[in-house]
């Protein structure tokens, strides 16, 4: 495969760029809890950390479009206060972002978290610097699939060659994202998605490190 000269970098931020595993299985639980839905073992509820939380109720807890609805709102009560900062900063990703930022690559996050949450944790990991737009889904539960929020990022910023764009990300809606917007795409392995769920998808790459993922995309044009 002849790789290409990438400029736009698009980072999902859930699973990626950070662990969100407590802070979002927390809230998760605070949330079932107000149907009476006790869960005990968070492991339980890893799959709700990438895809829009509304599907992922109406998926995993049958809801009903209403009661996900509501869902999300008992958990935002939950995530707004303190699950938001049960986080951490996936090792090297301050190195990569800083060596792509060298390389004056034009770095994006797109996530199905409402952007006012996606900021907040930039900020409070002193990483919103690193990017040029940051973009999620609206409060109001609107662009909350990640194809649609790829196509606003590119709307902002005056993307036309996507050529030049590849989207990064650890879960099966963020490749399926990519391919709909007719880009490359890099699946990592080290998130939240299994190999396989990965691998259903066609992504381009294939990244099982943060190191592979800048194999990818510095050292690709000298190929």
């Amino acid at each position: 495969m002849k790789k290409k000269k990438y400029e736009f970098i698009l980072f999902d931020l859930d699973g990626t760029l950070t662990d969100p595993k407590v802070g979002i299985t927390k809230s998760v639980q605070y949330a079932l809890a107000k149907y009476d839905i006790k869960v005990d073992n968070l492991e339980e509820l890893e799959s709700f950390i990438g895809p829009p939380l509304g599907e992922s109720f109406k998926e995993f807890y049958s809801f009903t479009d209403e009661e996900a609805r509501q869902a999300i709102e008992y958990y935002r009560e939950y995530f707004g206060e303190q699950g938001i900062f049960e986080n951490e900063v996936y090792p090297q990703i301050p190195i990569l972002l800083e060596e792509l930022k060298k390389k004056d690559k034009v770095l994006i996050v797109a996530t199905s978290k409402p952007t006012v949450f996606a900021k907040k944790i930039l900020e409070y990991f002193n990483l919103e610097n690193y990017f040029d737009l940051v973009v999620g889904s609206n409060l109001d539960g609107t662009r909350t699939y990640k194809a649609e929020v790829i196509q606003y990022a590119f709307s902002e910023l005056g993307i036309e060659d996507l050529n030049k764009a590849v989207m990064i990300g650890d879960r099966k809606h963020d490749v399926i994202g990519g391919n709909k917007n007719g880009i490359d795409t890099i699946a990592v392995t080290y998130g939240y998605g299994s190999y396989e769920e990965l691998k259903d998808v066609n992504p381009t790459y294939f990244a099982d490190s943060i190191k592979d993922i800048l194999d990818i995309i510095v050292h690709d044009s000298a190929s």
